[in-house]
């Protein structure tokens, strides 16, 4: 099915398409959000996505969570077309890696959540965006739970700056803040 786990209809009402890269960082709140806060979204999944949720145990509490998982299976990444027949109304991507938001921040889109990306800016379809590496020095666990600090690159957070200044782009300084937008956003459409 062109790398499509399950065929896409026409959603009934206010539908969310949820983009997941192969970063650890605020994996499990993530996932934590996506339980909570949107159950029945489609779910959409790097290659590095599956191996990071894998490493973490997340994976199965995400493919439950999710109406539909649908996973990298080529670069063409033919589900992006989604967004230009109008099935969703938002895409969320989170947690965003340092090599995706780059991607974002300067047009490429050469996998299956560039691609999103860029199909929803092309839709007007809002997008909200988690980036992984936007501060100076990022808190961290590792799969095993053992904390670690990393040093985002100054490349990194002009990057996050460039995704910042996009039109139809939203981007998050944590887990919290996002969590009041998909809420604020989901209260515009009830279902």
């Amino acid at each position: 099915m062109n790398g499509l786990e399950a065929p896409l209809e026409k959603p009934e009402a206010f539908s969310i398409a949820w983009g997941i890269g192969g970063a650890g960082h605020w994996l499990a709140e993530c996932v934590d959000l996506l339980e909570r806060q949107c159950p029945g979204a489609d779910l959409f999944l790097s290659r590095a996505a599956l191996e990071v949720l894998g490493m973490h145990g997340l994976h199965e509490r995400a493919a439950k969570s999710a109406r539909r998982f649908l996973l990298e299976k080529s670069d063409a990444s033919v589900e992006a077309c989604c967004f230009t027949a109008n099935r969703y109304q938002l895409l969320v991507l989170a947690p965003a890696t340092a090599n995706s938001v780059a991607k974002f921040a300067r047009g490429i889109a050469d996998s299956l959540l560039t691609n999103l990306f860029a199909q929803a800016g092309k839709s007007r379809i809002p997008t909200l965006v988690l980036p992984t590496d936007q501060v100076s020095r990022v808190v961290t666990k590792t799969p095993a739970g053992k904390e670690i600090i990393l040093h985002p690159r100054a490349v990194d957070l002009e990057n996050v700056s460039r995704l910042v200044a996009m039109e139809g782009v939203e981007v998050f300084a944590n887990v919290g803040a996002l969590s009041r937008r998909i809420e604020e956003l989901g209260a515009l459409h009830p279902k």
